[in-house]
Order: C-alpha cells, then structure tokens, then sequence
C-alpha cells in the first residue's frame, strides 16, 4: 500500500470524528520518520474558536511532542485543503511537505494566494480525494436537511 494513502486514511478516521461531533468533517495528522507525533480534527464547535481548524491543533500538537516550533522533515496529510491561515501556519511552521486529499475551491489558500506555502515545501494533493470529498458532501447534506 502507498504510505500516503495510510496516513491519509488516518486522517480521514480524524475527520470521521469531527463529523460524529458535529463538526465540519476535517482531519489532520503529522508524520515524522514512519510515526505520528500529532493528529486533530477541527473542534471549531467546541471549542467556540474560529481558529481550531484540524491543521491548526496538528501544528501545535506536534510542537509540543516535539518541544520546538519548527516541524522540519514533518509532513502533515489533511483530508481538505488548507485554508489561507492554516497554509500560513504551516508555512511558518516550517513543514517539509503538505499531502491533502480535496481541493477546496471556495476557501483553500489556493483561491486567496499559492505563495502562502513557500515554494520549497512539497505539495500534493489528491490522495483519498473522493472519500474525502464524499465525507464533506454528506455533512453539509445532513446539515441542509436539519434546517
């Protein structure tokens, strides 16, 4: 199995429990060397912050496990793409790479600015990309008919 599809599919078990919670359906974890050192899932409900995005908790998660604030030679697989101030968060976090599953057209970083991650970090996307997108598609689904 490709190893970015594994983590992935960690990731999409993150977003599995942001839907549970009631929570846009995002998640989130960080590898380093073969081993998780942080996974999230937005919490944006709960907490009461519009800044718990998955990436966001990840990022601090990991500097933590760490004791740094740079997550060199970590990559973090996300199931939906960042949004413009997660992507800037991992670009000052300094990220080696960024996997993600689905675009998003509406309020990735790529619809604001494509330079908010540097251009050294490798970017891929795609990985899972319909069961992630299938995730986000029944969550706002349920949420259209609660109204």
């Amino acid at each position: 199995m490709d190893i970015d599809k594994f983590w992935m599919q960690v990731a999409l078990q993150e977003a599995q429990k942001a839907f549970q919670e009631d929570e846009v359906p995002v998640g989130a974890v960080i590898v380093r060397n073969g081993r998780i050192i942080a996974r999230a899932h937005n919490q944006v409900e709960k907490l009461n912050d519009a800044t718990a995005h998955a990436e966001m908790l990840a990022i601090t998660a990991a500097s933590n496990a760490l004791n740094q604030k740079y997550l060199w030679d970590c990559t973090i697989y996300v199931t939906l793409e960042p949004c413009p101030m997660c992507a800037y968060a991992l670009n000052l976090a300094q990220v080696s790479r960024v996997v993600f599953a689905a675009p998003d057209y509406q309020r990735g970083y790529r619809a604001f600015s494509p330079h908010l991650i540097h251009e050294s970090v490798e970017v891929h996307e795609g990985i899972l990309k319909n069961e992630s997108e299938r995730l986000i598609k029944e969550f706002f689904q349920l949420k259209r008919m609660m109204e």
